[in-house]
């Protein structure tokens, strides 16, 4: 069935019009760097940067890094790796010349033939080498655009980037044409090239099956279309082709997909049993892998085992030196164990590493160290004034990437201007950053986790309501804890009254000032516990009501992507039980909104103007 998905999916031929790259000065091809050798040098490469030796491995690369198309697809992966971690002008640079001589070298030994667009491509005529040249452009191809994004963020980089992409991706339908219709003679080169057809087929498809129904069509009606379950199995066809260039690669987005992205857009749904067993045989190759202790400690973090969790990361941390840029992605996932833990220092404590270290949003770290500090208890005065010049200078700190704002930044920048609003202080912020970043998906597992933070919502509750009168803003905090506590009381085993404290938030939405977004969110999660109770219709009422929120885009972006997933779910769950219509019908009103309302889009999370 998977196959005739991928035919039907890759049905259009390649669109060889589409050439944006200038034709490379002459390269001299080595006589001594045939393709086999080439595949086998690129697997060592590969095989020591997992091992941790990062440099070492682009050093292998350089000598034939200028005639050798999978040379230059190594290099040019390492540092544009590098480049993506630490966001540094100079790295962003050097990825960007590496990867364009890539390019241009994979674009040499591609395969030239008529621009007609009705003559038809004989892929016998294909040599392994050019087949090969088509696979490592199309790879090459899709790392200088996403670094044209972050380079610079003027409207031209962008659609010139997104023009590259959509090269990219009819660069792999053609291949997945050649693998389909070629005969091979090399059957270890053709298994070479299979599991670098179903690592980029596969990641296309899940990715772009992941975005909202607004940006889906906007997508299909140039040419792109995503679908989840092929994703994943081309994905998982290409991490069971042993020995392999792009197998560990293939687990590496499986796993990310199950253990981060999945509880970070969608609804926590990943499959943890899947992703530990995949895994495995990673942590057996490479024990000291960086890349997949981390991997081990974030699966560990998703079942709620934060202490296993925290020493996996710090195992990690400790693991190499070469790239201290990967260390801030063990930092991220730390800062949650122990927020997860109500451990607010710490927590504090590896949200100002991050920011004073991390280029990536010093607007986000900074909101984030200073939401931790205001959970402390008894702040003295010298906190108090840190905590003012902290939220003064966050709105200093917003950046732009590829001519967007990072959203959080926005809200970031809102939250603070409302704590000096409210008179230097935020109602549970560090519980209210657990929510916003999907983390009851993952503390929900277990309770004694939950409960701690039960009872902190409820003390915060008895002070709002003693100071009420004063208290201009009761209406904001009042909905805030409402909607908190109906996440812990979902996951205490207490629906119905976790169903009361979330109606509360829809029926405080008059009194709410400034945290509009509470109630759509509010709408959500009803959406979500209906369809988890299997109320299918209830539930798709509830999420279509959150969509069409129109009175905020305060989060906008989260919203409807956690709403997306929970429409992907109940369809799935309707498929189950044989009603096809109800989840047809159920495409029908998705499809229905106008794609000219305002609204959703990569920059979609807006904060009201002053």
């Amino acid at each position: 069935m998977a196959e005739n998905n991928v035919k039907e999916e890759f049905e259009d031929g390649p669109d060889d019009t589409e050439e944006f790259e200038d034709a490379c000065d002459e390269i001299p091809v080595s006589s001594t760097m045939d393709l086999d050798t080439a595949l086998e040098e690129s697997h060592v490469a590969i095989n020591l940067f997992l091992n941790n030796h990062f440099n070492e491995a682009k050093k292998r690369m350089e000598p034939w890094a200028d005639t050798s198309f999978y040379h230059a697809l190594c290099r040019g992966t390492i540092m544009y790796i590098q480049a993506a971690m630490t966001f540094e002008p100079r790295h962003i640079e050097s990825a960007v010349e590496a990867v364009k001589k890539s390019v241009d070298i994979c674009n040499k030994h591609r395969k030239k033939h008529s621009k007609l667009k009705w003559t038809k491509i004989d892929y016998s005529i294909y040599t392994d080498v050019e087949a090969h040249a088509e696979l490592c452009y199309a790879e090459c191809l899709l790392q200088r655009a996403l670094l044209m994004f972050i380079q610079d963020e003027s409207l031209v980089n962008f659609v010139q980037g997104g023009l590259k992409i959509r090269s990219c991706y009819h660069s792999y339908k053609e291949c997945r044409h050649m693998l389909e219709k070629r005969s091979w003679n090399n059957e270890k080169s053709r298994l070479q090239f299979e599991s670098g057809v179903r690592l980029g087929i596969g990641t296309f498809n899940l990715m772009i099956s992941m975005l909202p129904a607004k940006i889906l069509k906007l997508l299909e009606f140039v040419g792109f279309s995503g679908n989840r379950e092929l994703g994943l199995s081309e994905l998982d066809k290409g991490r069971e082709i042993d020995n392999t260039l792009r197998s560990p690669l293939c687990t590496t987005v499986l796993v990310g997909y199950h253990s981060i992205i999945s509880y970070a857009i969608g609804t926590g749904d990943g499959d943890i049993d899947y992703s530990q067993r995949i895994l495995k045989p990673c942590l057996e190759k490479y024990p000291n892998g960086a890349i997949f202790l981390f991997f081990e400690g974030r699966l560990q973090e998703i079942q709620s085992n934060t202490v296993d969790a925290i020493y996996k990361l710090e195992e990690s941390i400790n693991s190499q030196e070469e790239w201290k840029q990967f260390h801030h992605i063990c930092y991220w996932e730390l800062m949650w164990c122990y927020a997860f833990r109500m451990d607010w220092l710490m927590a504090c404590r590896y949200a100002e590493i991050l920011y004073k270290d991390s280029r990536w949003s010093k607007a986000t770290y900074a909101y984030l160290k200073a939401a931790f500090l205001c959970m402390m208890p008894d702040p003295t005065a010298e906190t108090i004034l840190k905590l003012q010049k902290l939220f003064s200078e966050i709105p200093e700190l917003k950046q732009r990437i590829a001519g967007k704002s990072i959203p959080f930044e926005k809200w970031a920048i809102h939250k603070s201007k409302f704590f000096l609003e409210k008179g230097n202080r935020l109602t549970i912020p560090g519980l209210e950053l657990i929510y916003v970043w999907n983390g009851f998906n993952i503390i929900g597992q277990n309770p004694d986790l939950v409960a701690p933070m039960l009872a902190e919502i409820e003390k915060t509750l008895n002070v709002i309501n003693k100071t009420r009168v004063m208290n201009s803003h009761y209406g904001d905090d009042f909905a805030l804890i409402m909607l908190l506590k109906g996440m812990c009381l979902k996951y205490l085993g207490k629906p119905l009254q976790a169903e009361i404290s979330f109606k509360d938030v829809l029926q405080s939405e008059k009194q709410i000032q400034s945290e509009l977004y509470l109630v759509p969110f509010a709408m959500a999660e009803l959406g979500i516990m209906c369809m988890e109770h299997d109320k299918l219709e209830e539930a798709k009422d509830y999420l279509l009501q959150a969509k069409n929120y129109k009175k905020t885009r305060q989060l906008q972006s989260r919203l409807h992507f956690r709403v997306h997933a929970a429409m992907n779910n109940i369809k799935a769950r309707l498929k189950a039980k044989g009603d096809t219509s109800a989840a047809a019908a159920l495409d029908i009103s998705l499809d229905s909104e106008d794609l000219s309302d305002q609204g959703f889009g990569i920059d979609g999370d807006t904060v009201p103007s002053d």
